[in-house]
């Protein structure tokens, strides 16, 4: 009897993270390649939590976790802390997992370590035990082929050893991406000099070492969307759009999902309800919340408002005085979503975005018009992709003091939903991805392919 491939898949302890490889790994399930899915603890005590017990015992993949050394949240929200701590406990405790399983009398061994390329630690043990590697890289090919091209930029003198720009002009790798300026890069964290320096020497100066030494390069994207970039990664395979819309609940979300948002949608005209949602881990201020719940309001039409607990700084959502009870006809706000089914619905009409990339694919598979409001990190190089490349959104500009009004929120939503030329491109790019995954298309290929050499290592 063939063996069974096995893989361990690694994310990042981060919920865009652990949901994208979650995808993957699900789609590598359904091809009957086994998989255990390995999170810290603390982690999947989140995942776990959110799910309803019957989905827990009806898993495709086995949920397993490994401590991190952390003592309390205090500690993991002090990054730099909590990543000396992961670097220090992990890669033992993940090595001690393999070596069990391989010792179990199981004829699936383990095969292959799929990890997130900001956790090549672990890339680094599978290397040291003689397992093949397949690095998941979780942003978009541009954004990761300016990462490989770190050295030469330090080299050139654009940028210095911290990541911070030496010469103020424009990042250009191919006249068809977008540039960086050197104060938008994929490692740009304004307003946070600290953590900016932690992004570059931790991560983003790591991306082109774990890649050398991985057998494969995933990636959540697709050839025809990003073929200027996909030719500066060496040999990376791209298999999105990745999605989740057959699961009944979504096994890599760290909070419980709403479902009475889809039921509210269903109530909605066609192609009338706003979506606000901005991933796990932007916070805002109280000004920022007011002017955004204020410009929701003065659209005057429906919106699905994702607010997490403590997004604002740390605490829950204060909303303007009496706002709740003006908006209770056509606003409906929920701590988290299952937001591939509700991008999937008819009466979407906009996505109001930070712009990190599982959000991008999942709306631009969907055919949904963006507007963008970034944060940080790869999200600033997305939105130019977004409004100057593709042209299927709009961007929020803050005033002369910073602010981003109510007044710019309403006029680029009203823009945005009237603009014929944005939605039409939108609907051509999700065509574009749908035919990348079905049978014969790029990245339907590119996974197949995978999965036969999965099988032929065994």
């Amino acid at each position: 009897m063939d063996r069974k491939p096995h893989v361990i898949a690694i994310p990042c302890a981060a919920q865009s993270h652990v949901a994208s490889l979650v995808k993957l790994a699900y789609k590598l399930a359904e091809h009957e390649i086994k998989v255990t899915f390995v999170n810290a603890d603390f982690v999947h005590a989140k995942i776990m939590a959110a799910l309803p017990l019957e989905f827990q015992q009806q898993n495709q993949i086995r949920f397993v976790s490994i401590p991190d050394g952390s003592e309390s949240d205090d500690d993991r929200n002090d990054s730099i802390k909590h990543n000396q701590s992961i670097l220090r406990v992990m890669p033992g405790h993940l090595q001690n997992l393999i070596e069990k399983i391989n010792q179990s009398g199981d004829d699936e061994q383990i095969t292959c370590v799929i990890a997130d390329i900001t956790a090549g630690w672990a890339l680094e043990l599978a290397m040291s035990m003689s397992i093949k590697r397949a690095a998941f890289l979780p942003a978009g090919l541009g954004n990761s082929a300016l990462a490989l091209h770190i050295p030469k930029l330090i080299e050139s003198g654009v940028i210095d050893v911290n990541g911070m720009p030496i010469r103020d002009e424009m990042i250009v790798l191919s006249k068809d991406i977008p540039a960086w300026s050197p104060r938008n890069v994929t490692w740009s964290c304004p307003g946070n000099p600290e953590f900016q320096k932690f992004l570059f020497q931790c991560y983003s100066t790591k991306v082109s070492e774990y890649v050398m030494i991985s057998d494969w390069t995933i990636t959540d994207s697709f050839y025809e969307l990003e073929q200027p970039a996909y030719n500066l990664i060496p040999n990376v395979l791209p298999v999105g759009p990745l999605t989740s819309t057959r699961m009944i609940h979504n096994p890599g979300s760290f909070w419980p999902e709403d479902q009475t948002c889809l039921s509210w949608l269903d109530e909605q005209p066609t192609g009338s309800v706003i979506y606000v949602a901005f991933g796990s881990l932007r916070l805002f201020s109280k000004q920022e919340l007011d002017e955004l719940a204020l410009g929701l309001e003065l659209v005057g039409q429906p919106f699905l408002w994702v607010v997490r607990p403590q997004i604002m700084n740390g605490m829950r959502a204060e909303f303007p005085d009496g706002f709740m009870e003006r908006v209770a006809d056509r606003g409906k706000i929920v701590e988290w979503s299952s937001q591939e089914k509700v991008l999937c619905h008819p009466s979407i009409a906009c996505f109001l975005s930070h712009c990190g990339w599982n959000s991008i694919m999942e709306g631009l598979s969907k055919g949904i018009p963006f507007l963008c409001w970034p944060f940080f990190a790869d999200q600033l190089h997305n939105r130019d992709y977004i409004c100057e490349t593709w042209k299927i959104g709009l961007s929020l500009s803050p005033d002369q003091h910073g602010t981003v009004t109510r007044h710019e929120i309403e006029t680029k939503i009203r823009a945005l939903i009237s603009d014929d030329a944005i939605k039409a491109n939108a609907l051509n790019l999700k065509e574009m991805a749908s035919k990348s995954v079905a049978a014969g298309g790029s990245s339907f290929k590119n996974f197949q392919a995978f999965v036969e050499q999965l099988r032929s290592s065994c």
